[in-house]
């Protein structure tokens, strides 16, 4: 219980505490009230932790990938399909891990000299054991390895040992201590077929050591081939028995044989900053020589280079081929986009290869044997944004519906990638193709070139779109997979000479594109197919040669526009990818005489341009002279509207291009951008001054200021429904308000800035990204099963939370709400009086539903339409199972021998069961007329059914006494009820059948005639009193309706 309860001045029945801010008093809030994390989606290889597989079979093999703090585990049969995701996530990231048998091992650790490492073991997604670890141990394991009954742990100077049956560690090995570091295993440990019980450790001066594990001992160490080789930086076996390929930093890569301590094959890998870290050996007997009938394939790859090289070992070794761009290189400009081969390796006994690689990609490579080629071609892949997202929208609905119910999230990055999310199967999610990349780079002989390096030439990312800044999308002229794309290249520029005739004509039948983009430094906006996934038609240049900064697509999907930083305004057709009108529209040679001669005559005080009814502005004028930041069309296809940032907000007429309206608020706030809600006609617009104003663009005025934001707004958008703008700033925070009341409803407070956000179309979720990550974070909607108080909080009232896990783990599903108890605060509350009537001068409806009080008034005619026609019929012959009614049953005899009452004892039983009988209907009328208060009575006639109700007003028993008459007490009751102003509709109805039932008894009555005088009174008085109220209002909407006003 708390210390202490707010109290009000006022007493009264605490009904419900009512929450003030929501926060703990135990400390700060760690949830938000609204959001819950779901999970995280676009993540397939996004660490530089080398996946591992294991044969299932002899055709099926599943392939376990790091993506932070879990793991993923796909299967190359179906595809590589997601099959497992391992729960509960690790304390810290994942820093290696190996398939063995039927479980996964992942160790984990901070980087940190006190940060605390482990060692966990899953087993079809889930944790089965966790590893003993050495309280000394400040190192995080880098590479495991199993064989045998041994489990190794390779970290930087040191490396552990563990039983694998048990679990138990067994001891730890240090490496013999050198100068300068050279004891640091920078390439990891590996065993050897036949070698029992031994271990090879690469280390950074360049030797290899031989270590017994079963002893602890060192038995032998093998010399680098050289002097300045550099670090050991990979070792694999190869298939035949004693030979080791070692991988050094400088660029040799030597087969040695262990036994007889001497090199056989000496080959120089590259250059000295293309390191070799992964080394993997074809083990088929198939691949190598002119025919490709030989054994001895080798793949080698490392992390500054998207390259996989295949060499044929056979004749001293020689490079049979190189895959060009497996994965994409390392970007030049830092570590925005990642790139490099983090491993490769050969499945058993398939002429498969697996790569994966730091542009958080999964792939998988078949060689052709008919016809031979030495080189791969792609099979499977998986992959996601190589950069951080930077653009999200939700897929709205189409015309028919087709892709409804939030089930698709668009996503553009850094990477200059735009990729379709499925939030029900992670198997649909594609990029939408930009075109055969590979073929461009084949004929601009990028793929043939040696190296790029210290080349400043044509990349793979440079035969890409740039970085796609803004989208918009409208699937209601999508044509689906169906779609006509043509048979031209895509994007095409220029006016209509350079376009194929019948592309328009096509794509009318089977639809055209959906999706328009604006790119960054970019003169033009692209096209794209939803349907087909990949790239458009059309490339719309902006028509006074700025860049683009907005992108608008009109409700009906046939038009786009395209604004640019000159201030220009373009639309264009999407069918035809015609241009067809700009904003503002372009003069005719006579329009512009005559503006001409009336500026000179405005100029000489002739015309007065200042009207007090309406804005006029001239036709041809208008244009943004900043940057245009918005575009929106309505919903109706009439208005176009653009804010820039010079501070206005245009209203343009969408057909003829002329300016129709216009709002200013130079210099008060320049408009960085705008969001548009269709159902309720609003707009939001975000300043440079923090703030988050929304307009009606029926009545041009501003109807809310949302201020709080105390960093720039990076991305804000309107929930489904149009009742909250949800926004990001650079504060780390994302807000929630309430747009009825202005108030901040919810906030969140985030490990690093939120760059985007959007809100599903079913309300259902929300998807958020942040700075510097390439996965897509997916919060659930509580409200959509609890409710959440519309009350304002307080900045000290933001949540700190964590975002979305990729497993899920400590997320909610959409319907977990509702099975959840509502708790309320004690703190922080105040009583809430039950109010039952807002006045007394308002006369007030009860909460009876209607269709119990029109019932009652038709009672009569609904049991004369339920009676049965005809009398139910005997049935010829019963059941077996019924006995016979044909002979009557014998009386018993205790009802022979009966005797009969006296007539004294009979009328004292009948009066005993009349006062017995006497119901709550009668005893609180007859209370009711003693107190004066009918209240109760009241109360419990609402309480009874239709047929009761009329049972009891029926049975209303004519009183000789004042007293002990019921029908002049009910006309009182009524009267009194009536007199309060409350449950105007039942008096009505109960008075209505009280007159039907009783009219006979009214004539000879005059107690009774009196009080229906006195409820007659009554009544008029009201019914003047509400006509009056009725006919006041009813004059006024009639005004207000009136075209006239």
């Amino acid at each position: 219980m708390p210390s202490t309860i707010v109290r009000s001045g006022h007493e009264g029945p605490v009904t419900k505490r009512q929450k003030l801010n929501g926060i703990d008093a135990r400390g700060v809030q760690r949830e938000s009230k609204i959001f819950t994390p779901f999970r995280t989606i676009g993540l397939v290889s996004s660490t530089p932790v080398p996946f591992t597989s294991i044969p299932l079979g002899k055709t099926s093999f599943q392939i376990t990938t790091s993506v932070g703090r879990c793991l993923q585990t796909y299967d190359l049969k179906r595809g590589l399909n997601l099959v497992f995701l391992t729960r509960p996530q690790t304390p810290e990231d994942i820093t290696a891990t190996i398939a063995w048998k039927d479980r996964v091992f992942a160790a984990w650790g901070g980087s940190n000299l006190d940060g605390v490492q482990g060692l966990w073991v899953f087993k079809r997604g889930k944790e089965i054991a966790r590893l003993d670890i050495p309280t000394d141990l400040a190192q995080p394991i880098k590479q495991i390895l199993i064989f045998g009954t041994w489990i190794v742990g390779c970290c930087s100077t040191r490396i552990e040992i563990w039983k694998s049956t048990t679990y138990e560690h067994y001891t730890t090995l240090y490496p013999t201590a050198t100068q300068k570091g050279g004891n640091e295993l920078t390439g990891g440990v590996t065993n050897m077929p036949t070698y029992l019980n031994k271990i090879f450790a690469g280390r950074k001066d360049g030797s290899v050591e031989i270590w017994n594990i079963s002893s602890g001992k060192l038995i032998y160490t093998v010399l680098p081939p050289t002097a300045n080789c550099g670090a050991v930086t990979a070792m694999q076996p190869t298939p035949a028995l004693s030979l080791l390929a070692i991988a050094y930093s400088e660029g040799a890569l030597i087969i040695h044989d262990i036994r007889a301590d001497k090199t056989i094959i000496e080959l120089n890998a590259g250059l000295s900053n293309s390191k070799i870290t992964s080394i993997s050996f074809r083990s088929d007997d198939l691949g190598a020589g002119e025919d490709g009938r030989k054994p001895g394939v080798m793949a080698t790859a490392g992390p500054e280079s998207g390259d996989i090289t295949f060499w044929d070992l056979n004749g001293g070794g020689r490079v049979m081929g190189v895959l060009r761009g497996a994965h994409n290189p390392p970007s030049d400009v830092g570590t925005i986009v990642g790139g490099g081969v983090s491993k490769a390796k050969f499945l058993p006994g398939q002429p498969l290869i697996v790569t994966s690689g730091l542009d958080n990609s999964l792939k998988s490579w078949i060689f052709d044997e008919v016809p031979y080629s030495p080189i791969p071609r792609i099979l499977h892949s998986r992959s996601g944004h190589a950069a951080p997202v930077n653009k999200l929208l939700f897929l709205p609905s189409d015309s028919d519906g087709a892709d409804a119910g939030g089930k698709w999230l668009l996503s553009a990055g850094k990477d200059r990638s735009l990729w379709g999310w499925s939030l029900r199967r992670d198997g649909q999610s594609t990029e939408l193709s930009q075109g055969n990349i590979r073929k461009k780079a084949k004929k601009l002989g990028i793929l043939a070139a040696p190296s790029l390096t210290n080349e400043p030439g044509t990349t793979l990312d440079d035969l890409k779109a740039p970085e796609i800044t803004c989208f918009a999308i409208s699937l209601n002229r999508d044509g689906g997979m169906g779609a006509n794309a043509g048979g031209g290249a895509i994007w095409q520029k220029g006016s209509a000479g350079n376009k194929k005739a019948t592309d328009a004509t096509l794509s009318g039948v089977t639809g055209w594109e959906s999706i328009v983009t604006g790119h960054k430094e970019d003169k033009v906006a692209r096209t794209w197919f939803w349907g087909r996934k990949k790239a458009g038609r059309w490339a719309f240049e902006t028509g006074d040669g700025g860049y683009v900064k907005s992108i608008g697509i009109s409700p009906c999907g046939t038009f786009a526009v395209v604004g640019s930083e000159a201030g220009g305004i373009d639309m264009f057709n999407l069918q035809s990818g015609l241009h067809r009108q700009r904003y503002p529209s372009r003069l005719t040679p006579a329009q512009a005489r005559k503006l001409k001669i009336q500026q000179l005559q405005g100029a000489e005080g002739a015309i007065q341009f200042h009207s007090n009814t309406k804005k006029s502005f001239t036709v041809g004028l208008g244009k943004h002279t900043k940057a245009v930041t918005g575009l929106v069309v309505d919903s109706l296809n009439k208005h176009l509207i653009s804010c820039s940032l010079d501070g206005r907000i245009k209203f343009w007429d969408f057909m003829t291009g002329n300016l129709v309206d216009e709002l200013d608020w130079h210099p008060m706030a320049s408009i960085t951008s705008m969001r548009y809600h269709a159902p309720n006609d609003l707009i939001a617009l975000t300043s440079d001054d923090l703030s988050i104003r929304v307009v009606d663009i029926e009545t041009k005025k501003t109807i809310r200021e949302l201020w709080g934001c105390q960093g720039a707004i990076n991305d804000f958008c309107f929930s489904n429904d149009g009742r909250w703008i949800i926004a990001a700033s650079s504060d780390c925070i994302i807000r929630v308000w309430d747009l009825p009341t202005g108030h901040l409803i919810d906030a969140m407070k985030m490990k690093t800035q939120c760059t985007a956000l959007a809100f599903s179309g079913t309300g259902e979720f929300l998807a958020t990204t942040c700075e510097g990550e390439v996965g897509v974070s997916i919060w659930n909607n509580k409200t959509l099963f609890t409710h959440v108080p519309t009350r304002h909080i307080s900045e000290s009232g933001i949540a700190n939370i964590s975002g979305p896990t990729v497993s899920g783990e400590g997320g909610q599903g959409v319907i977990d709400g509702a099975f959840e108890d509502e708790q309320e605060d004690e703190e922080d509350s105040a009583p809430a009086p039950l109010i039952d009537q807002l006045s007394s001068d308002m006369m007030t409806l009860s909460l009876i539903p209607k269709a119990r009080w029109q019932t009652l008034l038709h009672l009569d005619l609904i049991k004369q339409r339920n009676k049965p026609k005809e009398a139910p019929k005997v049935p010829e012959k019963a059941p077996f199972f019924l006995p016979s009614l044909e002979k009557p049953v014998p009386l018993t005899t205790t009802e022979r021998e009966m005797p009969v009452d006296s007539i004294a004892e009979r009328s004292r039983i009948m009066k005993m069961g009349r006062l017995v009988s006497e119901g709550a209907f009668t005893v609180a009328l007859r209370s009711g007329s003693e107190s004066g208060d009918y209240t109760p009575f009241i109360n419990h006639l609402k309480t009874l059914s239709p047929s009761a109700a009329d049972l009891e007003i029926r049975s209303l028993n004519p009183g000789s006494e004042v007293g002990s008459d019921e029908l002049v007490n009910f006309v009182s009751a009524l009267t009194s009820r009536l007199t309060q102003k409350r449950d105007y509709e039942l008096v009505q109805a109960w008075m209505t059948v009280f007159l039907r039932l009783h009219m006979d008894a009214v004539a000879h009555d005059d107690r009774l005639i009196d009080a229906l005088r006195e409820w007659r009174e009554c009544q008029e008085k009201e019914g003047a009193r509400l006509g009056d109220l009725v006919g006041f209002c009813g004059g006024v909407v009639g005004f207000l309706r009136s075209p006239r006003t």
